[in-house]
């Protein structure tokens, strides 16, 4: 009996000493990242926030040596979002519709479950070069359309996921009540199915927009870049993510200091969009 007793004692103990160096490890790692995430926060607000100014918000990217800001860039960026985000949000929506409501259990949905992943997780380079390749080098230019057409292809597939997922957590109750009363499934869906999770579609639409502010690559390939201001989407355009990639990469201290300024912009932007999900999101649970 005694025997027995020490043995359970003793893997008691080992099993508390490596749990005690499993925390440690795991505590070191989480203030080891977080060490470099408020560096690089700490090290962005302090510059970007002497950048900050009306000028930088109402003039265009200007020459070397030359007063502007980001105005250009600023327009350019909200016109390419919100088109992507027109463009992809529908197609998203009645994608994950159907994976959830129609062929939740076909071969097709775990298939198209399978390519949504690949492509929630593809490098965006590569979406900006296929959309180069089919649609910029067929027109010959280079467009606010293409960079729209690049950051839908990035928006869908998160707009995908979080549909499905979240019309999949609308309880199967509330399906059965309206069929009971005779209600057409397509009129379930969208008067129970997509009230029943209209925040958490939300969430997931919000943290697509979070996700395509600060893409670079794909706009490098598709809408390149314009130094005047322009609302027109059918020609090059200005946008945030490049100009500052331009400004960072230059010789000249002004432009080094309006790209800080570009940069801490598109960082509220997203940390701004993010909290906005989270609190529909927390909505959605309660």
């Amino acid at each position: 009996m005694q025997k027995t007793t020490r043995a359970a004692l003793k893997i008691y103990k080992a099993r508390k000493r490596k749990n005690k160096i499993s925390m440690a490890l795991s505590m070191a790692g989480m203030v080891f990242g977080l060490f470099w995430l408020v560096w690089i926060l700490f090290t962005l607000t302090i510059n970007g926030i002497e950048a900050i100014n009306w000028t930088l918000l109402s003039k265009a990217t200007p020459p070397p040596g030359s007063d502007g800001g980001l105005f250009n860039a600023i327009l350019g960026s909200i016109l390419m979002a919100g088109t992507a985000t027109i463009i992809g949000t529908p197609i998203g929506i009645l994608a994950g519709t159907y994976l959830a409501e129609y062929g939740r259990h076909s071969w097709l949905s775990s298939a198209t479950r399978f390519v949504n992943d690949i492509l929630l997780s593809a490098p965006s380079i590569v979406l900006g070069l296929f959309v180069y390749t089919v649609y910029v080098a067929q027109v010959g230019h280079f467009s606010g359309f293409a960079g729209a057409l690049a950051l839908s292809l990035i928006v869908i597939p998160v707009v995908v996921h979080t549909t499905d997922d979240m019309l999949k957590l609308v309880p199967d109750s509330l399906r059965e009540a309206a069929v009971a009363l005779g209600a057409p499934k397509w009129k379930m869906i969208t008067m129970i199915s997509y009230r029943a999770a209209r925040s958490g579609i939300a969430t997931g639409v919000l943290l697509a927009v979070a996700r395509i502010s600060g893409e670079t690559a794909p706009l490098l390939f598709t809408a390149l870049n314009n130094q005047f201001t322009s609302s027109n989407m059918n020609a090059p355009m200005a946008n945030l993510p490049a100009v500052i990639f331009q400004f960072a990469m230059s010789p000249y201290a002004d432009w080094h200091r309006i790209a800080w300024g570009g940069a801490i912009l598109i960082t509220l932007s997203v940390l701004g969009l993010n909290i906005l999900a989270r609190v529909m999101f927390t909505q959605q649970s309660k």
